[in-house]
């Protein structure tokens, strides 16, 4: 089995195409970076957001919730306007939503402006730079060699966690947390301009030999969105994407919280949270390097098993709030928080290839986004009803294993 990796493999192609696709891999990643670390940075804001105007977990968690529901729902939006309009107008305007809502977000008083500039606007911002049009732009550059080239991009989630969630904590305790959304507005504006002067024309042209290898499948122009809802892989995918994210996400969107609950002070909170930014991208290509070593199927339930043991060490930091039982919880679960991504999209993208990717697989995303919003959301709620985290890291375990069912039973997944 070919074990190149994407760099080793586009060097044997001519320079220029080499130069290219590392290029568009770099920038996939940087702006997947920058979208899901902004987009996750409301976890530390959502304790002072909270005390400020004195709203419940629920509420405010329902900011981060409406975040991710709409980055989903707006999945197949983004993959149609890609398949139509090209990249340049689907990263640009991403870019350009993100900035105005965090400018604009550095004023709200109300709930409802927090779930319009934070909710609406960064959950389609950050799906127009994400994952979707990512791994279709890279498909076309790396071919049978997407599932690492999305295991590198979707480490950038990682490193945006890594980055701004101690820097969202520093930003707060130094300027307010309006100050820090002021701040992180400006920047974002800041690379609309260059992100739109980008030569959009060559990155979405895609590798030579890739290409023509995929215009000579004759599945090329086979699979529309109607002929894929009606094939039982389309909703096995969907579900192993909603349960998943449900699990984790009702976990993920109060770990900072939940760090200070029991014991730890604000930064350390936040900083132990982001470190799961450095060890994701191992998490990432370990599985990835496993596809290639013993196959799909073994490598998605190993991640699932490493994920479960990550809940459970959570669940004992509440008895022993130390840094050993910390670290195996960040080594375990902030390893494997994103694992199965690269390996799940590279799945849906292989066998739904064709003309109508973008929309296909932009609706399959659909129930990753399903799937955050009602987990972050849920588990606000069962905090709030029950002020203890047992019954949702119980919700977290149970969400986690119909996640992995897909891979045991479905005869698609299971080749």
């Amino acid at each position: 089995m070919d074990q190149t990796t994407p760099r080793q493999q586009i060097l044997a192609q001519p320079a220029n195409t080499a130069r290219t696709a590392l290029g568009v891999l770099a920038l996939c990643f940087a702006l997947s970076m920058i979208g899901r670390g902004l987009g996750e940075s409301f976890t530390v804001f959502l304790k002072p957001i909270s005390g400020n105007f004195g709203w419940d977990r629920a509420q405010v968690v329902s900011v981060y919730s409406l975040t991710w529901l709409v980055s989903g729902l707006t999945a197949p939006v983004v993959g149609r306007l890609l398949d139509r309009s090209g990249p340049r107008v689907v990263y640009s305007l991403g870019v350009f939503l993100l900035g105005a809502a965090f400018a604009i977000a550095a004023y709200a008083h109300s709930l409802w402006q927090f779930q319009l500039t934070i909710g609406l606007c960064v959950g389609f911002g950050a799906a127009l730079i994400g994952n979707v049009p990512n791994a279709i732009l890279l498909g076309r550059w790396f071919g049978p060699r997407l599932p690492t080239a999305m295991a590198v991009v979707y480490s950038a989630m990682g490193g945006g966690v890594l980055l701004l969630l101690p820097a969202s904590q520093i930003l707060i305790d130094h300027l307010g947390w309006r100050g820090a959304y002021q701040l992180f507005g400006a920047v974002a504006l800041c690379l609309f301009v260059p992100v739109v002067l980008l030569p959009w024309r060559r990155l979405a042209a895609g590798a030579p030999h890739v290409m023509k290898k995929t215009e000579d499948d004759p599945l090329h122009a086979g699979w529309t969105l109607a002929g894929a809802l009606r094939h039982h892989a389309f909703w096995a995918l969907f579900a192993t994407f909603f349960f998943t994210a449900v699990g984790m996400y009702c976990l993920s969107a109060q770990i900072v919280a939940y760090l200070i609950d029991v014991g730890f002070p604000p930064l350390q909170a936040a900083t132990a949270w982001g470190f799961s930014g450095v060890v994701l991208l191992f998490g990432m290509l370990g599985v990835t390097w496993l596809d290639g070593l013993i196959g799909r199927r073994p490598s998605v339930l190993i991640s699932y098993a490493i994920s479960i043991s990550g809940i459970l060490l959570l669940w004992l930091l509440q008895f022993y709030p130390n840094y050993l039982v910390l670290t195996g919880f960040v080594l375990t679960f902030g390893s494997m928080i994103g694992s199965r991504g690269p390996l799940i999209s590279a799945t849906a993208i292989k066998f739904f290839r064709g003309k109508r990717i973008g929309t296909i697989f932009g609706t399959i995303s659909i129930g990753s986004g399903l799937g955050s919003a009602l987990g972050s959301w849920s588990g606000g709620l069962l905090h709030d009803f029950t002020h203890s985290y047992n019954p949702l890291i119980i919700f977290s375990l149970v969400n986690v294993v119909l996640g992995m069912l897909p891979f045991l039973v479905v005869p698609a997944l299971r080749r």
